[in-house]
């Protein structure tokens, strides 16, 4: 096989690795309470170089989220947080949350620490 063909053969097979299956239902639940956490938090939220109001930040988000979900690439929560809310995709510098008076914290950390809190509430919860 020529070695354009064994390249393009290896790529096609490495793309089809790499593609996920859809968010579960629980997992949609759990990235929807983010974007809702982030949206109710009163915090800002810093992308790009500028700080903007939480509720922009949950309509970034979800465009983000929308976009990778239509190409198969977010499957879980914490695939949600690492490629569409930790940062830019077109800088790659972090995003960060400052609520309040606190010093800022990346997205990344804020988001997990809140996913695994919704998570524990949920496992608690008796109607589960």
């Amino acid at each position: 096989m020529k070695p354009i063909l064994l390249a393009l053969a290896a790529a096609l097979s490495l793309s089809s690795t790499l593609a996920q299956a859809a968010p579960t239902p629980a997992a949609r639940a759990e990235i929807a309470h983010l974007v809702g956490y982030l949206n109710a938090s009163g915090c800002s939220f810093h992308r790009n170089g500028s700080w903007h109001e939480a509720g922009k930040a949950a309509q970034h988000l979800e465009r983000k989220y929308e976009y990778l979900v239509k190409r198969d690439l977010i499957a879980t929560s914490e695939d949600f947080i690492d490629r569409a809310a930790s940062e830019s995709s077109m800088t790659g510098k972090p995003y960060q949350v400052r609520c309040g008076s606190a010093a800022p914290v990346d997205s990344a950390a804020w988001l997990k620490a809140e996913l695994a809190k919704y998570r524990a509430a949920q496992r608690a919860s008796p109607s589960r």
